[in-house]
């Protein structure tokens, strides 16, 4: 069996903060450790790239804009506002409170919009 991805953390000076904002934004239940699970897609698409060369999660959501309104509203920052990528996906990217960058896919139920 090829290697699973098995863990992932976000990083930032106030933990207490991130842990806050990805409560608000995506409702994801954090434990007083820090400690959280997410539900994945399955299998996770995965892409190696030369640019950009930080690493980004792309987290799915039912409405980008929305969701940058909530992520502006928790201390987050619109990095690049939603755009299509013609039959391919709708992306946007956000930084975190300590300035992780991120992505979020528009999705249709369980799958990705292709528009």
């Amino acid at each position: 069996m090829p290697a699973p991805v098995v863990f992932f953390d976000i990083a930032g000076p106030d933990s207490a903060e991130l842990q806050k904002f990805y409560n608000k934004v995506f409702d994801w239940e954090i434990d007083d450790s820090g400690k959280f699970s997410v539900n994945i897609a399955s299998p996770l698409e995965a892409t190696f790239r030369s640019d950009p060369t930080e690493k980004l999660l792309y987290f799915g959501v039912p409405d980008i804009n929305t969701a940058m309104t909530t992520i502006e509203a928790n201390g987050g920052s619109v990095d690049v506002p939603r755009f299509e990528v013609p039959g391919v996906v709708i992306i946007g990217l956000f930084k975190d409170p300590a300035g992780n960058r991120m992505g979020l896919v528009e999705m249709d139920g369980d799958n990705a919009k292709v528009p």
